[in-house]
């Protein structure tokens, strides 16, 4: 039985669904799409791996809506612990300063162990090795071991 909706309608269902690159909002199309083709919702369930609620909630979402309903929203996830302030100033320490220049340690190249310490002595959060690399990730830097280069050395040697 196929419900009532234009073939122009379906034909942007159908369209949104070949365009889209994410699994999950592809599966959500393809589930409205065949919906409106006139399979049984516990079919399109089995075909699709989305439950029958989340099919009867996606077709009233698409009936108050449209087609800007059905792809995720943003995801907030947890709130950054360091304002954008202090992010762009760890980030200027890491590129202006060597870890001796901010009395952390000795060493003359940062390490996210290093700085761990130093966001823990400046601000009072404790990051781990892995919470820093993130961090560095979404500061614009990427990990990779130094490479030590002699300035002064022995070009005869």
């Amino acid at each position: 039985m196929r419900r009532k909706i234009s073939v122009e309608a379906l034909a942007e269902i159908k369209d949104a669904m070949e365009n889209e690159k994410i699994v999950r909002v592809f599966k959500r199309y393809k589930a409205l799409y065949l919906y409106f083709s006139g399979l049984t919702i516990r079919d399109i369930a089995n075909q699709t791996g989305i439950t029958v609620n989340t099919i009867c909630n996606l077709h009233k979402k698409y009936q108050i809506a449209g087609l800007s309903a059905i792809p995720d929203k943003k995801i907030s996830g947890r709130p950054v612990r360091l304002t954008l302030e202090a992010r762009n100033t760890v980030k200027a320490v890491m590129l202006k300063q060597h870890p001796f220049d901010v009395e952390i340690s000795d060493d003359f190249n940062w390490t996210a162990g290093l700085l761990a310490k130093y966001i823990k002595r400046e601000y009072g959060y404790a990051y781990s090795i892995r919470g820093i690399t993130a961090l560095l990730a979404r500061l614009g830097f990427y990990y990779k071991y130094p490479t030590y280069v002699l300035v002064n050395a022995d070009k005869e040697k």
